[in-house]
């Protein structure tokens, strides 16, 4: 119901029929796992539906972490590995997404400034990840298949790409409002909710801070 893909935590000012108010400034922020294949096509979908989204209104935080097509592929995988011990993901990549991000090996939002580097190092880990993706019976990764949307995807989220601390400070100091949107509950918080089935990230108010 809104402009992002998924388990998307924070967004400002985003309404519930998923059209960007004209007068108010959009941003993922860092803290979020964001699936840039399918934010664009969410974007394509709210153009068609005459929805004007520019980098005047949507800012993505440069920091924000990205959630690629073979996170989707492990996100299956494991869960398929588990057998009857499964904790009922979505399948969307976000847990591996948030695991890359902890072992510091995360592609982030600036990683969509440069299409040409992003694709090569994608088609590494499609390359690396498909062997283990499809022992549990998983299809593979088709990088002939993703790499090219994730190649537009890039180009076009790529103008939106921003420091948005910057952004977030700036509306502070001129004592604009803030709506802080949340995506799941106290209980399917990772050090809070009933562990381990529970979501990857900070649900809790206090998870905003970050």
């Amino acid at each position: 119901h809104t402009v992002i893909h998924n388990d998307v935590k924070y967004v400002l000012h985003l309404v519930p029929s998923g059209i960007l108010w004209g007068d108010k400034l959009n941003v993922i922020g860092n803290g979020v796992v964001l699936d840039p294949i399918g934010l664009v096509e969410e974007f394509i979908k709210l153009r068609g539906q005459g929805v004007a989204i520019t980098p005047d209104n949507l800012l993505i935080s440069d920091c924000a972490h990205l959630a690629m097509p073979y996170h989707k592929g492990l996100d299956k995988a494991r869960e398929a590995a588990r057998g009857d011990k499964k904790i009922g993901t979505t399948g969307r990549g976000i847990g591996p997404s948030y695991s890359d991000k902890v072992e510091r090996m995360g592609l982030r939002g600036s990683a969509l400034r440069d299409p040409d580097a992003l694709c090569q190092e994608v088609a590494e880990r499609i390359a690396l990840h498909n062997e283990f993706i499809t022992s549990q019976g998983i299809e593979a990764v088709n990088a002939d298949e993703v790499l090219p949307k994730l190649r537009e995807a890039a180009i076009m989220l790529a103008p939106h790409v921003t420091n948005t601390v910057v952004a977030l400070h700036d509306a502070r100091k001129a004592g604009k409002d803030m709506l802080f949107e949340g995506a799941q509950g106290t209980f399917l918080d990772i050090d809070h909710g009933t562990y381990p089935f529970v979501t990857s990230s900070n649900t809790t108010t206090g998870g905003a801070c970050t």
